[in-house]
C-alpha cells in the first residue's frame, strides 16, 4: 500500500518550506479520489485514511484543505500533519504547539536516522547537532531552523538543505502511516 501512496507523492521537487503551490500540484480533486479508492481497496480505518489524506494534499501544497481535514482529529499522526502544515503556513508558534501535542513519535525514530545519516553526508554537523540532541529528531528546533531560513532565496544552500529535511519528514510520516 505504501508504493501506492508514495506514487501520489511522485513530484520532481519536495514541497517548499512556505505556503508557495508548485505547478506540478495535482489538485485536490483529483487527489481525494484516488485517496478514497486506495482508502477503501486499503480498509483504512478513518482515522488513517483522513491522516494519510491530508497528508498528501500537504505535500501537493493544499494547506487549508489539508487543515480542515485534520483541525478536529485527535491523534498524534493527525497532529504531527497538523504541526507540517502550520509550519508550512508559516505559524512557527502554532506549529511548535501542535508538535508538543504529537509528543514522542515513534516515527522520529526513522526520521532521525536518515536526517542524521542526510546530515553527515551534507557535512552538517552543527546543524545535526541542533536538530538531532541525543540521536532524536527534535521537531521543535527544526521549526526554529525553519523560521530562520525563511527569508532566504529558495535556491540557497540551507533552504535546499531544509526543503530534504522537510522530504525525510514526510517520508517517516508515511512509513509510519501506511506500514
Amino acid at each position: 500500500m505504501l508504493s501506492r501512496v508514495r506514487a501520489l507523492l511522485h513530484t520532481p521537487e519536495p514541497p517548499a518550506l512556505g505556503p508557495e503551490v508548485r505547478p506540478h500540484a495535482q489538485a485536490a480533486d483529483t487527489l481525494n479520489l484516488a485517496l478514497g479508492d486506495l482508502a477503501r481497496e486499503g480498509g483504512w480505518p478513518p482515522l488513517q485514511a483522513a491522516t494519510i489524506r491530508a497528508a498528501v494534499l500537504l505535500w501537493h501544497d493544499h494547506l487549508e484543505a489539508a487543515h480542515r481535514v485534520v483541525q478536529d482529529l485527535e491523534h498524534p499522526d493527525a497532529h504531527w500533519v497538523h504541526a507540517l502544515m502550520h509550519r508550512r503556513e508559516p505559524d512557527y508558534a502554532n506549529a511548535k504547539y501542535w508538535y508538543r501535542r504529537v509528543g514522542a513519535h515513534p516515527g522520529y525514530r526513522l526520521l532521525a536516522t536518515s536526517a542524521g545519516q542526510f546530515l553527515e553526508q551534507a557535512g552538517q554537523a552543527e546543524l545535526a547537532r541542533r536538530l538531532l540532541p541525543n540521536g532524536c529528531w527534535d521537531p521543535l528546533a527544526f521549526v526554529d531552523e525553519c523560521h530562520l531560513w525563511a527569508d532566504l532565496a529558495p535556491s540557497e544552500p540551507r533552504v535546499l538543505q531544509a526543503r530534504e529535511l522537510q522530504r525525510l519528514e514526510f517520508d517517516a510520516l508515511f512509513h509510519h502511516l501506511c506500514p
